[in-house]
């Protein structure tokens, strides 16, 4: 009855996050609209930071409260899996044509700056322990991967900014009644209400791998990325509702870049006495790989060329495949081929259920 509770603990949770992620979502975009921001960088500052809230709060409290941090990185690089995962469900129910090849030069700059970061983790978790004794004595408790990647990040914002600033092409603004200070209100109490969620999801994520004798980077990289990344999906849902599809790409390319550039390095902080990528699994090389293959496809779904939905339904199933291939893969601890056939078949199941509904409620309503 325990493990039951748990599950139901986890999934009510996970409502609740979900739940306030909407009203994150709506407040943070009329702030965004109150200040006269781009849709652009609203995606990539605003919602991408608002709606990473989980992963922040849920990897903090993993290492501070459990000393699990194969939990908490298992939490950032399954999120960024999942968060490329989401644009391929969005690419599947944007009915005008692929979702990528709508949208502007902004979101193809934020991938490529997310690929850069994650491939820099990379190399963090491949070769920090041969320079773990001299980090050490330079920079004490701090991975100097990890200072490197906070000041990527930043970087990386003042770029997004000053190209959005040069940018002629300005967005429509959408119209609010609601103030800038009643916003602000909103925005401030859902992130409260979402870190006090994350905090209690880390606890009943650590307590399932327990009882189900699963290993808390499996349970991280597969339910505590699931649950927290569900802001992101709410957020891109809405902003496709709006018909703001580069809104929605800007989100989920934007919260990668803030899970490696800051979530990251907020759990090497407080993560004492350990540098956190010399002493977490290598079994998150496989999500981490994984979110770097899913990040080129998805620059190249981003050409102009490439506008009609047959290509949409192609990188939606490209990166289905490799969600479930890495899945599977981090489960057994191993990669097969087999497990890529799998992928590549389940994801086209998928795709064309999909296609079929919506080809199916289009000739109901016509």
């Amino acid at each position: 009855m325990q493990i039951l509770s748990l599950w139901i603990q986890l999934g009510i949770t996970t409502a609740i996050i979900l739940y306030a992620s909407n009203f994150l979502a709506r407040s943070a975009d009329n702030i965004a609209d109150k200040t006269g921001l781009g849709r652009s960088i609203i995606g990539v500052v605003l919602l991408a930071t608002a709606t990473s809230l989980p992963e922040l709060g849920t990897g903090a409290s993993s290492i501070v409260l459990f000393n699990e941090i194969d939990l908490a990185a298992g939490d950032v690089y399954g999120s960024c899996v999942f968060n490329l995962l989401i644009i391929a469900i969005l690419d599947l129910i944007y009915r005008n044509k692929p979702i990528l090849s709508s949208v502007g030069n902004t979101p193809i700059i934020v991938a490529g700056l997310s690929m850069i970061l994650i491939s820099i983790s990379v190399f963090g978790i491949l070769y920090m322990e041969y320079f773990d004794e001299i980090s050490f004595l330079i920079f004490n408790r701090l991975d100097p991967i990890s200072i490197v990647l906070l000041l990527l990040f930043i970087t990386s914002m003042f770029i997004i900014y000053k190209i959005e600033k040069n940018n002629d092409g300005s967005e429509d603004a959408i119209n609010t009644s609601d103030t800038l200070k009643k916003s602000g209100f909103i925005f401030l109490l859902s992130a409260i209400i979402i870190i006090i969620c994350a905090v209690w999801l880390a606890n009943v994520g650590k307590n399932i791998a327990i009882y189900m004798e699963w290993e808390t980077s499996f349970v991280g990289t597969q339910f505590l990325a699931f649950s927290t990344s569900l802001p992101e999906l709410a957020a891109s849902i809405a902003a496709l509702r709006i018909n703001a599809p580069e809104l929605a790409i800007t989100n989920v390319l934007g919260s990668n870049l803030f899970n490696i550039g800051v979530v990251l390095f907020a759990d090497d902080l407080v993560a004492t006495n350990v540098h956190l990528l010399n002493v977490v699994s290598n079994v998150h090389l496989i999500s981490a790989t994984a979110s770097i293959i899913m990040t080129i496809i998805v620059l190249f779904a981003c050409k102009k060329q490439f506008s009609q939905k047959i290509y949409g339904d192609i990188t939606a199933i490209m990166i289905i495949a490799i969600y479930i291939t890495s899945s599977i893969s981090i489960f057994q601890e191993t990669f097969q081929l087999l497990y890529l056939v799998l992928g590549l078949v389940i994801a086209t199941i998928i795709a064309l259920v999909v296609r079929f509904y919506f080809n199916f409620t289009n000739s109901q309503l016509n």
